[in-house]
């Protein structure tokens, strides 16, 4: 006898990422470890003092019970400041800012919050898998506007303002953009705004990687009638080496944010009081940590853009973030076999641009989150491939 499942998650598939790691996993061996370039998880620790924090919190007995659906004060005050001392914005720690369970959890609330059954979402192409898989579980019409490939990837607003947007509720954008490393202009950033406010819909800029190879931080929430129509997710994985620990929040003005509390304390107790004092912590971090975090990301941009270039990929070399984001070569015609033969005949775990939707699959994005020397070395196992590679190639050529 079998169960009927609920019809939201019939059009969902599972996460990429969690059906494939188990088949990269099954190829590891001791002998001739996999590298994985797939997933954005930082392999740092966060500061000591952080880490300190948590632990020196952890030693109270008082400290280990439920927590305030909002947040502590002291937590909200902090990521008032962070956004004033990075982004210009001033924001009200009481009601404009809501702590998360990292950002990932507030796609959801949003969605719930805001979406309902029918309505339209937009969402970006290529763009983050889980706007499509959320607003498909929460009943919406999903319905995805380009970004321009030979534009940097921009907004192609031509394209975007002929459609029909009197039954758009969401719109979702991204920058710095996963996974094209991409930036919207400040200009194209009003355009959104006013575009938001014309057909009054909600404008979400999901943006954890701002800080990362990025000499110009900026929020959605600076423009010019943004409070009124827009929300931003933020979160401490990518910034602060802390994708584990689960810190984000989303900002905004009172009445979008408390729209969301209603959603977010019906589903948890509260984050842990030991990772909010060590949040605070992290948040006060001052230039000097994104300043050494970015002297390590660049010489790992360069590493894995030596792979991209021996893999024959176009890409920009302006992109920012956790990311690499490459062009796979005209002759090959079969994105996902090719990645799947650099896995098993390298040990090299790529991830294929067509997770992230149709304007994606002839790409493929390399992860930033690996050593300097494992870079290095999935570039010579990559390389060895390619010349091998080639010489059977060239040996067919020969016989016929």
């Amino acid at each position: 006898m079998m169960i009927r499942t609920a019809r939201r998650i019939q059009g969902v598939e599972e996460y990429y990422f969690s059906r494939k790691l188990q088949e990269v996993r099954s190829l590891d061996t001791s002998e001739f470890p996999v590298i994985n370039l797939g997933i954005g998880s930082p392999d740092r620790a966060p500061s000591p003092g952080v880490i300190d924090k948590l632990y020196q919190t952890a030693l109270g007995n008082g400290n280990h019970g439920y927590q305030n659906y909002k947040g502590i004060p002291g937590l909200r005050k902090a990521i008032a400041e962070f956004n004033k001392r990075i982004y210009g914005v001033s924001l009200n720690a009481e009601n404009e800012i809501l702590p998360l369970m990292g950002s990932k959890e507030g796609i959801l609330h949003i969605s719930m919050a805001f979406v309902d059954e029918g309505d339209t979402v937009l969402i970006p192409d290529p763009g983050y898998p889980t706007y499509s898989s959320v607003s498909q579980l929460v009943g919406a019409k999903v319905d995805t506007y380009t970004l321009q490939e030979d534009k940097n990837w921009a907004i192609d607003f031509e394209a975007l303002e002929t459609k029909d947007l009197s039954g758009v509720k969401l719109m979702w954008i991204n920058s710095p953009h996963m996974p094209t490393g991409s930036r919207l202009s400040m200009q194209d950033l009003q355009r959104v705004v006013d575009l938001a406010r014309k057909h009054n819909f909600l404008l979400v800029n999901d943006n954890p990687y701002s800080m990362v190879l990025n000499d110009r931080p900026t929020s959605v929430l600076s423009l010019n009638g943004a409070m009124e129509v827009a929300l931003e997710l933020n979160s401490l994985s990518k910034s602060h080496n802390m994708a584990g620990w689960r810190v984000g929040w989303v900002a905004g003005n009172e009445t979008h944010v408390n729209a969301v509390l209603k959603v977010k304390s019906n589903m948890d107790s509260g984050m842990f009081l030991g990772i909010q004092q060590a949040a605070i912590e992290a948040l006060e971090q001052g230039e000097s940590w994104f300043d050494e975090l970015n002297s390590v990301y660049g010489r790992r941009k360069e590493k894995a853009l030596d792979i991209l270039e021996t893999l024959e990929c176009h890409y920009a070399a302006s992109q920012t973030g956790l990311f690499v984001w490459g062009k796979a070569p005209d002759h090959v015609k079969d994105i996902p076999a090719w990645i799947d033969s650099i896995l098993y005949q390298t040990k090299v775990f790529i991830t294929p641009g067509f997770i992230f939707g149709k304007a994606g699959e002839r790409f493929i994005r390399l992860s930033l989150c690996a050593t300097e020397q494992n870079l290095h070395l999935a570039h010579e196992r990559i390389l060895k491939w390619a010349e091998l590679a080639t010489a059977e190639s060239e040996r067919k050529e020969v016989n016929i």
